[in-house]
């Protein structure tokens, strides 16, 4: 990067004025290799739970700020907005989020293996927290069925 010359005597300084330019190449090369990664990995940081959901005809469910997302696994193991909660904490937790805000909406992401008896007993458990809006997220079926 060049700001010009020092005066030197012998020289002309008419000329040689300091250059006020700043040079914003590096600066965009970076921001767009950030913007790249933020790309990449924002797909990957969306769900870090595996959980086999049944498939069916309908939308994604939009995760807004007044929603909390529930997850029964294969293992029939809780999670509260991807970290685990044993299944007495929940109705607690639950409790809480109904008196903070008792509009919000509780999305049900359950595994496709869990008996419906233990689904059944989940709502219930929502229901008695104080939340009575509730969604179900399921997935598009496979191509070709």
């Amino acid at each position: 990067m060049s700001f010009g010359q020092l005066e030197r005597d012998g020289f002309d300084t008419a000329g040689s004025t300091p250059m006020s330019d700043i040079n914003v190449t590096p600066l965009v090369d970076v921001m767009l290799v950030l913007l790249v990664i933020f790309m990449i990995t924002a797909p990957l940081m969306v769900s870090g739970l595996k959980i086999d959901l049944p498939q069916a005809q309908a939308t994604a469910p939009v995760k807004t700020a007044g929603s909390v997302s529930v997850v029964l696994d294969r293992e029939q193991r809780l999670f509260v907005d991807e970290r685990p909660v044993a299944a007495e904490a929940l109705e607690r937790q639950l409790s809480d989020l109904a008196r903070s805000d008792p509009d919000t909406e509780v999305l049900l992401r359950v595994d496709a293996g869990v008996p419906y008896g233990r689904v059944a007993a989940l709502i219930g458990q929502v229901q008695a927290a104080g939340l009575s809006r509730i969604g179900f997220v399921a997935e598009p079926p496979a191509a070709g069925r």
